[in-house]
Formats: structure tokens, C-alpha cells, sequence
């Protein structure tokens, strides 16, 4: 019997009072309504039927669900009126069923009112026309699933995707996915990019892109672990790089994993490449243990520098002990024991000089001086060393004074220093050049020897606290090797520089540069100086009796 079995919603169809619908009693349906009633009754799938001039509105239990509130009072009534929310956006799609069309729509997006509040909802449907008769097309039929919580769920996971996505690319550590026996780049983030030099990776095989790495053991390790599924671990392995096509290679050192993708049954198909550059924390690390190491030189050549002299005083307040010395003897061993302390002296000096500078309780005294006295009060404080290596010295200051901000001490000490290692480390007999020149507003203080020059790999480090050239028989004179350091750490405090150029066996020049306190008011001045050819005296060769203090030569 028609209207039989139906669930609920059959049941409501019996018991409907269908004179008050535009489709009047179920006896009166024409055949191929009561067909698709029936088929539409009997499934578990949500459907409707719209029927008539007015598409009066039939459906099933699974519908029930789509409808929300609007149930029961939907059962019969108008199409439009039922879905008055949405029928600007269905109307399109019921006129092609309607003119015979059918038609099928994925996750169409229907803003619907079901349940006393507007919700974003989406539909897999179709509509298909149903005829009668007389092959007359009389309304519609519609299967249809609300996929909104698929929807929403896919959403969530692209949005979660996107998110993982953007913590990938802003992730400081370098990222890449190989798929893949030949390594081809499926992604790569912007730290990866940033280390290679070079974009556009994906589509490519690794080799493609990094060329260069060819032969240093990278790839290989891509092959064993892909090949046998083990992931690798480096720590600071080195790896040379050009930053672009063309480029020069650099060294750089990189923290990474390879770990092997796999798919559902174990095979693996790609490598996860995570790591981190830490060439800048290898080379923090390098200056580290080098510093660690100058320290170590250091201590040894501290005692074996404290230690020298105690040997001599020692058996000079032996022999004084015995008491057998006549006062002749006496007076040679208090000088000995006198000369060694004053050595002594000189190096604690130093050491304390260094602690005050690094530790910044340094207070300079200053004062308007003239660079040429200032030099000349160096040269007196050397001399006597100059003299006694038989060096010739020769000096050329500056055509008039010239004016710097300075602590008279602190800058006599650095230009004895500097003259102190030109005389120290220039054999017998050798020469040493001295000069003054001002420059708009630098006043230069230039010091040249013809001696046994620096090492090329000793060089750029000499201004650092504890460097010293290898203990070579021309280099037994000794030292802290703090002497420099003072001197740019006491330079740097005037505001100036100080730069050194040399060469093994060919001397050695360094270069202190000032700030010149009259360099304005000046300026006349400083314009004669320019006119004079660079305003600086003639060179002056004194012999070592000259009563003109520090400016002579001593040989």
C-alpha cells in the first residue's frame, strides 16, 4: 500500500491533513509522484521531493536532520517558503532542474536559519527533474549530506598546515625535505635558502643545486641513510659553500640530522634534513680555546720571565751573605740585585697597567701637550737602550707644535713602548725612523725599523692581550706580550688608532694616529704646514753627545 513503512515521517504523511496543501490528497498523486515518494521513503539517505506549480515540499527521517526546527512544519509546504533564507542562492540551480537539467554540486557554501540563528553551513547534492506522464517535467528530486563538519574540518587543517607551514619558513634553523633516491627538493625554508645562497631548489635534485658540496662527503651520507634508513647526526662538520653562481667558496660549519621518511610500509622514501649554521659560534668557540691557549703562553712565559731575574739576585744576596765581598764586590752585587728588581718592577707594572685598562679603572690625566715634546720624552726613556744596541735614529717632528688632548704619562709610555720593541727586535747596528705629521685633524706618529719584521700569521693579532712571536734567538729579548695591547687599549682612550705593518726579516712600521686639538682654530697654521711640503723639520742626525735632548741619533 502507498505511504507504507516510511519511518516517522511516513507516518506523518498518513496522518497529514492534505487538503490544506497545493498537493491535495496522496490518492490523487499522479504515478510518477507516488514513485519517487516511495523510493525516497524507503532510503537512508537525505532527500526530497518539490512537486507542483508550488513545489510542495516532501522528504524522509534521514532529512528530518537537515531541516532542524523547521520540522514538521515543512512537511507539504512551498519549497520557497521552507527555504526563504537561501533561495537566492539554490533558485539558480532548482530553475535547471526545472527546465529538465540535472545537476550536482560539492560543498556549495548556504547560509541557513534552522535553528533560531543564522549558520554557515555546506551541501553535496544533486538535483534531478521528474516528469510525468506525459513526460512533462512536474518537479524535482534531490539526494543530498551536509559535509559542513568535513568542511570545517578541512579548514582547520589547512589552517594548522599554513601555520605549521609559516613556523617552517620562520624557523631559525635551516629545514628541507629530500623525496626520493636522487634527494629532489620537495621544500626547503627561508634559513635553508639563506645558507646555500640560492633559491628555487624545489624540483631539484641536490646535486643540481649545490654543485660545489660534490666530493665533501655530504651526498654520500644522503645515499647511506636513505639507502639503509639510519639516520646521521653531525656536529660542526665543515662544509665549503658559494654564497651565489660564480661565487668564492666559504668555509662554514653546520649542526644537522638526516632522518629517513617513510611511507605506510616502512619504506623510506625521503630525508628530513634539520640543522643549525653554527659557523659563528665555531669561530667564537676557535677564539676561545686560542685565548685559552695565550693564556696558558702566557703564565709559562710569566714565570720563566719572574723567574730570570731571581737567579742573579739570588747569588748576588749569597755572596753578600758570606760577607767576603770587599766594597768594591758589595757595590757590583747591590747593582745587580738593584737592576733585577727594577726589571721586575717594570713587568709588574705592566701587568697591573693591563688589569686597570681591561677592567676600565683607568682615570687619564688630561691635558693640552704638544705631540713633538711628548716624543722626545719617549726617545729620552730609550735611549739608553738605542745606545746600547748601536742603533742609528733618526727623527723628524713637525715643522711647528702640534696640539693634542692627552695624559702626558700614558702617551710618553706608548711611544717608548713602540720604540722599545723597534730597538729591541732590530739586531746590532740597525736604523729606526721616527716621525711627526699633521693632517687637518690627525696628528701621525710614525715609528719604522730595519729588523726582524712580524710573521704574516702573528701580524693581525699583535694588539691582542698575550700575543707573542715564537721565542726564536732573535726574539731571546722576551717579554709579556701585553706591551701592544696596552698601547691600543691607551690609544683607544685618547680616541685615536694605532696600525702595524711588517714583514719577516724586512722591520716593521707602526702607526699612531691622534685627534689634533687645534686642528680649527689652527687652520693657518695647518695651511703653511701643507705649503712647506707637509710641514715637517728635516730629518736631524745628532751624535750621542748632543745636549739637544731626545732629538738625535744614537750610535
Amino acid at each position: 500500500m502507498f505511504l507504507s513503512g516510511g519511518g516517522k515521517v511516513g507516518a506523518m504523511m498518513r496522518a497529514h491533513d492534505w487538503s490544506r496543501s497545493p498537493l491535495g490528497p496522496p490518492s490523487s498523486w499522479p504515478q510518477a509522484l507516488r514513485t519517487v515518494v516511495a523510493l525516497m521513503l524507503n532510503s537512508k539517505f537525505p532527500m526530497f521531493v518539490a512537486w507542483g506549480e508550488e513545489l510542495g515540499f516532501l522528504y524522509n527521517d534521514p532529512y528530518v536532520e537537515v531541516l532542524g526546527e523547521k520540522h514538521p512544519a515543512s512537511l507539504g509546504a512551498p519549497f520557497k517558503a521552507i527555504w526563504d533564507e537561501i533561495w537566492g542562492d539554490i533558485w539558480p540551480i532548482v530553475e535547471r532542474a526545472l527546465q529538465g537539467e540535472g545537476t550536482y554540486w560539492e560543498k556549495l557554501p548556504l547560509l541557513m536559519n534552522r535553528h533560531g540563528f543564522d549558520e554557515q553551513t555546506w551541501f553535496t547534492f544533486s538535483y534531478s527533474p521528474v516528469r510525468d506522464e506525459s513526460g512533462v517535467v512536474a518537479g524535482m528530486y534531490c539526494a543530498c549530506v551536509e559535509v559542513t563538519g568535513q568542511v570545517l574540518a578541512e579548514r582547520y587543517r589547512q589552517q594548522e598546515n599554513e601555520r605549521l607551514m609559516t613556523l617552517f619558513e620562520q624557523a631559525p634553523g635551516i629545514i628541507a625535505v629530500l623525496r626520493g633516491p636522487q634527494h629532489v627538493f620537495e621544500i626547503a625554508n627561508k634559513s635553508y635558502i639563506e645558507v646555500v645562497g640560492r633559491g628555487n631548489l624545489v624540483g631539484k635534485t641536490a646535486r643540481e643545486v649545490l654543485p660545489e658540496v660534490e666530493g665533501q662527503g655530504f651526498f654520500e651520507l644522503l645515499d647511506e641513510v636513505y639507502n639503509t634508513g639510519k639516520p646521521f647526526v653531525g656536529h660542526a662538520l665543515p662544509l665549503k659553500l658559494a654564497r651565489e653562481a660564480g661565487a668564492p667558496l666559504e668555509q662554514r660549519y653546520l649542526d644537522f640530522i638526516y632522518q629517513p621518511i617513510r611511507d605506510p610500509s616502512g619504506q623510506v622514501v625521503g630525508i628530513f634534513v634539520e640543522g643549525s649554521d653554527v659557523t659563528l659560534r665555531k669561530q667564537v668557540e676557535d677564539e676561545l680555546r686560542a685565548a685559552n691557549r695565550q693564556k696558558d703562553q702566557f703564565l709559562a712565559m710569566l714565570a720563566h720571565e719572574l723567574r730570570n731575574p731571581l737567579a742573579p739576585i739570588t747569588t748576588a744576596a749569597h755572596l753578600l751573605k758570606l760577607g767576603h765581598l770587599d766594597a768594591k764586590g758589595v757595590r757590583n752585587a747591590s747593582e745587580i740585585i738593584a737592576r733585577q728588581a727594577e726589571h721586575m718592577t717594570d713587568l709588574v707594572n705592566d701587568l697591573l697597567d693591563v688589569s686597570r685598562v681591561t677592567r676600565g679603572l683607568v682615570t687619564l690625566d688630561k691635558e693640552e701637550l704638544d705631540v713633538n715634546a711628548v716624543v722626545s720624552g719617549a726617545v729620552e726613556q730609550v735611549r739608553p737602550l738605542i745606545e746600547s744596541k748601536r742603533h742609528a735614529l733618526t727623527m723628524q717632528l713637525s715643522g711647528e707644535p702640534v696640539h693634542v688632548l692627552g695624559d702626558r704619562t700614558r702617551l710618553v709610555q706608548v711611544l717608548s713602548n713602540i720604540l722599545n720593541n723597534a730597538a729591541k727586535y732590530t739586531p746590532p747596528g740597525g736604523q729606526i725612523a721616527l716621525r711627526v705629521t699633521a693632517h687637518g685633524d690627525r696628528v701621525t706618529v710614525t715609528v719604522a725599523d730595519n729588523g726582524i719584521g712580524i710573521e704574516p700569521d702573528v701580524l693581525p693579532y699583535i694588539f691582542e692581550l698575550f700575543t707573542q712571536a715564537e721565542r726564536t734567538p732573535d726574539r731571546s729579548q722576551g717579554g709579556l706580550g701585553i706591551g701592544l695591547a696596552l698601547v691600543k687599549s691607551l690609544v683607544n682612550l685618547h680616541g685615536g688608532t694605532v696600525d702595524a705593518r711588517a714583514a719577516p726579516g724586512r722591520g716593521s712600521e707602526f702607526e699612531i694616529c691622534l685627534p689634533r686639538l687645534d686642528a680649527l682654530s689652527g687652520a693657518a697654521a695647518g695651511q703653511e704646514t701643507y705649503a712647506a711640503g707637509d710641514g715637517d723639520r728635516p730629518p736631524r742626525r745628532l751624535g750621542g753627545g748632543d745636549n739637544q735632548g731626545a732629538a738625535q741619533e744614537v750610535g
